[in-house]
């Protein structure tokens, strides 16, 4: 009886393994698709494609969980990352100001299949960064340039160790970015680099110490 019972146990293991990973497969090839048919139709400030992959990669190979997004837009960003903390088993919140931008992201959030994922908030990132209470192992900035320098000082202290503080625009945002990069260069408790990626330009900062 003991034998027999470790064997149902088993199979049932196995079937549930089984229906997992067929929905992560299904899953993908939802994403997936929907992200290479809209390609080309991204706009309202957007990350490139090249760029959200890069953001996914990211998170998959760090296994983050706790993901944090300044500036969603529409949402192609989002839909990267929200794809990556589907395969880490983590979840993303992200931040958009403005209502319309806002609502056509959830939609779109729908329609690729990771709506299940995120944690969309209509809200000043101003008023609501501060206010967070984390830890965050994963950020990701594409909001106001102006305010990268604020958002990384309202969130240092809330990145887990080894967690990552990533950034767009770096090489085209002008005075803002450039006075995030030399503060966050010079910050001993992170290591950063900066990627050409689409030629937009990605930072990434990893924290190292504490």
């Amino acid at each position: 009886m003991v034998v027999i019972g470790s064997l149902l146990c088993l199979a049932s293991e196995a079937s549930s393994q089984a229906d997992g990973l067929k929905e992560t497969s299904v899953l993908d090839s939802r994403v997936s698709r929907f992200l290479r048919e809209a390609r080309a139709s991204w706009a309202d400030l957007n990350v490139p494609y090249e760029d959200g992959k890069r953001i996914h990669d990211l998170v998959v190979k760090g296994g983050f969980t706790r993901i944090l997004e300044i500036g969603t837009s529409t949402g192609h960003s989002t839909i990267w990352l929200a794809w990556a903390a589907a395969k880490t088993g983590g979840r993303v919140t992200t931040i958009e100001i403005d209502k319309g931008r806002h609502q056509r992201a959830l939609e779109n959030f729908k329609r690729a299949g990771v709506a299940a994922y995120i944690d969309a908030r209509l809200a000043d990132a101003h008023v609501l960064v501060p206010l967070l209470s984390g830890p965050f192992d994963f950020v990701f900035s594409d909001a106001d340039k102006e305010w990268y320098l604020q958002y990384f000082l309202d969130l240092e202290s809330k990145m887990s160790p080894g967690g990552c503080f990533a950034a767009h625009n770096a090489l085209t945002g002008g005075p803002g970015v450039a006075r995030f990069l030399e503060f966050v260069k010079r910050d001993p408790h992170f290591r950063t680099s900066v990627e050409r990626g689409s030629g937009e330009g990605i930072s990434i900062s990893y924290r190292i110490s504490d």
